[in-house]
């Protein structure tokens, strides 16, 4: 299963694990990738997207419908 989130496009990301010693070894750092099911009151269907936390939060905050409008707006999805 890949880990990238449907609506923002976050994925992982690679770094370094620093010990105590100050020794780096490389490690990836996994986004917070949660499969939710939405419910989009425009349309009267449900959805079921994988997306970050910090995606539901702002679709808690604005809503799904108005959310995905945005971001088509800026051009990261297709949506109608």
């Amino acid at each position: 299963m890949a880990r990238f989130c449907d609506l923002t496009g976050k994925g992982p990301m690679s770094g370094n694990k620093v010990s105590h010693s100050n020794r780096k070894t490389k490690r990836k750092f996994l986004p917070n990738i949660k499969t939710k099911r939405f419910f989009i009151p425009e349309l009267q269907e449900w959805v079921t997207l994988k997306v970050s936390t910090e995606a539901i939060r702002t679709i808690n905050k604005k809503g799904l419908y108005p959310y995905l409008k945005d971001l088509s707006k800026k051009g990261e999805i297709e949506f109608k």
